[in-house]
């Protein structure tokens, strides 16, 4: 559209407008519009001010900032539940670390155990070795109860 044709357009919107004014019927101002025509009983729809329209922002709305934020705080609850922030096992990385250090431990208590064995076995009298070994007391228990024996006896005599 170029201007000539523009600011035709817009002396005669202000011609039918003067007219209007006037009081004077325009050919295209008397069609009636359709949002206050009523084409069922063919009248001139009024506004009623106490007719709700049902089809508004509102009432769509309306109950979704309560369910927004019953939501809201039904998750902050769940956020902040205690079980649900501490680990299920709280000391798992103290097992791990200390995992290691158990294992030589473990190794170390093993030897101390088998030479305590050995110096017992060792220590055994002559003739309870020889029972030991036939097979007559070989029972660890019978042999540290014999040890104890002649020790106790070594002991009076001195």
């Amino acid at each position: 559209m170029s201007l000539a044709e523009a600011s035709e357009a817009r002396k005669a919107r202000l011609e039918a407008l003067r007219r209007r004014k006037a009081g004077e019927v325009d050919d295209d101002a008397s069609l009636i519009k359709s949002r206050n025509y009523d084409p069922e009983s063919r009248t001139i729809r009024k506004r009623n001010p106490l007719e709700v329209n049902e089809d508004t922002v509102e009432k769509n709305v309306e109950g979704l900032a309560e369910l927004i934020i019953t939501e809201d705080e039904q998750r902050r609850a769940q956020e902040l539940d205690v079980f649900n922030i501490a680990p299920k096992r709280p000391n798992w990385d103290l097992k791990r670390d200390m995992d290691k250090k158990l294992a030589k431990l473990e190794r170390k208590t093993q030897e101390a155990i088998h030479t305590l064995i050995l110096q017992i076995v060792l220590n055994i009298g002559p003739g309870q070795r020889l029972a030991a070994q036939k097979g007559e007391s070989d029972d660890l228990i019978g042999a540290m109860n014999a040890q104890e024996q002649q020790n106790a006896l070594s002991d009076e005599e001195d």
